[in-house]
C-alpha cells in the first residue's frame, strides 16, 4: 500500500477538534507535549497517570492539570481505569504510560513488568469493553527488537526480544497488543496500531539517565558533561516527530482500518548519531547561546548493559503515509536550547511550546 501525500495534508488539526481523547501517561515528558498539541487542535482530553515522574516536571510547569480532565491513576489498577473509560467514553486512546528508563528497569524489574505489561493488558481490556473507542495507539520503543548490533535499521517484521527488563517488557506489550487484536478486534470497528519510536529529545525533559537532560543539568552548574558511552549510536528525534506520527496514524486509521499496523518512528539515517557527536553539538550550541565553555568527558561508570548500535528502518511509515521527518538533529538541539533559555530566564514556557508546535506543524 503506497499513498502519495503532501506534507501539509499528512496531519489535519481540525480532525481532533472536539474529539474525546484518553491519554495514559499524560503527566510525563512526551505526554505533556502531546497534551499541548491536542489542546492546540481543540480536542477534549482526559489524562490518566500517576503524579509527574520528575521534579520539576513539564506537566506542572505548563499548568496542564487545569486545562484538561486530569485523573490520577495507575494503569495497573484495572478497576479504576475501567471506571474512567466508562465515565469518559473516549473515541481515541493513546497509551503512553510506562516505566521508560532502562537503568531503572534493572533496579525495579517487577514494577517495570507490572506497568509495561499488565498496564497494556488493562488498557486493552478497557478498550475491549468500551464501544465508543475507534482508534488506538500503543506507544512502545525502538528497543523492542532483538538487537544484533548490525549496521542497518530494524524493520517492523524483525524479531521482538528486548535485552533489558524495560526493552523486553515493551516487546511483551507489542505481543499482547497483537494477541488482543487477533482475539477480540478482528470483527470490530476498532483500529489498533503500535508505534516504535527512537530516542526522543526536546525541551522539558527532566528525567534521570537521559543524555540531553544530563547535559542541561551539567551545563547549568557549569560542570563537565559525563558521557557513559560516546560511541553508542542512536536515532535521535525531536519529541514532536513521534507525536505527529501518533496523531497521524490515529486519524488515518479512525477513518479507515486499513492503516492499522506496527510502525517504526525514527529519523533519517543521517540523524542516527553517536552520543559523543550529539553532545559535542549540544556544547557548541549551548556555548554560543550562553557565552559558555562547557565540554564533555568520556567516563564509563560500569553500569548495566545497554545497546551500542541501534537504528530503525522507517520505510514502511514513509511508503504508507508519505511521511518524512520535519526537523533534523541540529534543528532539534536549537529548539532545546531555545526552550532552555526561556525556562532559565523564567519567561513563558507554555508560549514557547505553542510557538514550536505551530512551527513544526506549519499552522
Amino acid at each position: 500500500m503506497k499513498i502519495a501525500v503532501e506534507r501539509k495534508k499528512m496531519f489535519d488539526f481540525s480532525f481532533y477538534n472536539n474529539k474525546k481523547i484518553l491519554i495514559t501517561g499524560h503527566t510525563g515528558f512526551k505526554g505533556a507535549w502531546m497534551c499541548k498539541a491536542l489542546l492546540k487542535a481543540g480536542a477534549y482530553i482526559t489524562g490518566y497517570a500517576l503524579q509527574p515522574p520528575t521534579e520539576p516536571s513539564l506537566f506542572e510547569i505548563c499548568h496542564l492539570s487545569g486545562q484538561i480532565n486530569s485523573i490520577e491513576g495507575d494503569v495497573r489498577d484495572l478497576r479504576h481505569l475501567k471506571k474512567v473509560f466508562d465515565r469518559t467514553q473516549p473515541e481515541i486512546v493513546i497509551h503512553m504510560a510506562a516505566q521508560p528508563i532502562v537503568r531503572e528497569s534493572y533496579q525495579n524489574p517487577v514494577y517495570t513488568y507490572e506497568t509495561n505489561v499488565m498496564g497494556t493488558v488493562n488498557v486493552l481490556e478497557c478498550i475491549r469493553l468500551t464501544p465508543s473507542v475507534r482508534s488506538v495507539i500503543n506507544v512502545t520503543t525502538d528497543k523492542v527488537y532483538l538487537n544484533k548490533e548490525w549496521s542497518w535499521g530494524y524493520r517492523e517484521n524483525e524479531e521482538l526480544n528486548g535485552y533489558d527488563p524495560y526493552s523486553n517488557s515493551k516487546s511483551c506489550s507489542e505481543l499482547i497488543t497483537s494477541s488482543y487484536i487477533k482475539s477480540f478486534f478482528e470483527d470490530r470497528n476498532v483500529a489498533i496500531s503500535t508505534a516504535r519510536a527512537g530516542n526522543v529529545i526536546g525541551g522539558g525533559d527532566f528525567a534521570s539517565d537521559r543524555i540531553i537532560p544530563d547535559c542541561i543539568r551539567a551545563a547549568e552548574k557549569r560542570e563537565d558533561i559525563i558521557v557513559r558511552n560516546p560511541f553508542s549510536i542512536r536515532p535521535y528525534e525531536h519529541v514532536l516527530e513521534p507525536i505527529a506520527v501518533y496523531l497521524m496514524i490515529a486519524q488515518k486509521q479512525y477513518m479507515d482500518r486499513v492503516y492499522a499496523g506496527c510502525y517504526n518512528v525514527g529519523p533519517d539515517e543521517s540523524d542516527c548519531w553517536t552520543t559523543g557527536k550529539l553532545v559535542t553539538l549540544f556544547c557548541d550550541k549551548w556555548n554560543k547561546a550562553f557565552d559558555g565553555n562547557i565540554k564533555w568527558i568520556n567516563k564509563y561508570d560500569g553500569g548495566p548493559h545497554e545497546a551500542n548500535f541501534l537504528k530503525l528502518d522507517c520505510s514502511k511509515l514513509k511508503s504508507v503515509f508519505g511521511w518524512k521527518p520535519r526537523w533534523n538533529v541540529e534543528t532539534t538541539i536549537e529548539k532545546i536550547i531555545e526552550w532552555s533559555t526561556i525556562y532559565m530566564t523564567g519567561t513563558d514556557i507554555s508560549d514557547c511550546m505553542e510557538k514550536q508546535i505551530e512551527d513544526f506543524f506549519e499552522i
